[in-house]
């Protein structure tokens, strides 16, 4: 299994309660701490940051951390997404669109933010997935 990512304070990736298991908000964060969808673009250290690439990167954090519970994206029921600016919803839309279907994927809402924990970070996703215990 690869490497995952170590939460940022006092709470664990994953939770699960019964048959459900809830996702702590999961961001683009690489386990050496480098986040994706990050690009310097000039020598001045500009920095272009893409929402496409960073909410497939959370989805797969987002897998991974559902497997260590048994699950997978499959059995995720809700999704709650975070964008610091609806501008890049378009791109987010078509990330997601990658992983989930609308006639049988999760539920979800969307909403923006003011910021998220790192200034690079444009997109965070917390879900709640239904998975029968063994």
């Amino acid at each position: 299994m690869s490497k995952t990512v170590t939460p940022r304070g006092a709470y664990p990736h994953t939770k699960r309660v019964g048959d459900f298991i809830f996702v702590s908000g999961t961001s683009s964060r690489r386990p050496d701490n480098s986040i994706a969808g990050v690009e310097i673009i000039d020598a001045m250290g500009t920095k272009k940051l893409d929402a496409k690439v960073q909410t497939r990167e959370v989805l797969q954090n987002i897998d991974k951390n559902l497997a260590k519970e048994g699950a997978s994206l499959a059995d995720v029921v809700d999704v709650t997404s975070f964008l610091v600016n609806m501008n890049d919803f378009a791109d987010y839309n078509k990330a997601y669109a990658e992983f989930f279907n609308p006639e049988n994927g999760p539920t979800r809402t969307t909403v923006a933010v003011h910021q998220l924990p790192h200034p690079d970070l444009v997109v965070e996703i917390k879900v709640v997935a239904y998975k029968k215990q063994e």
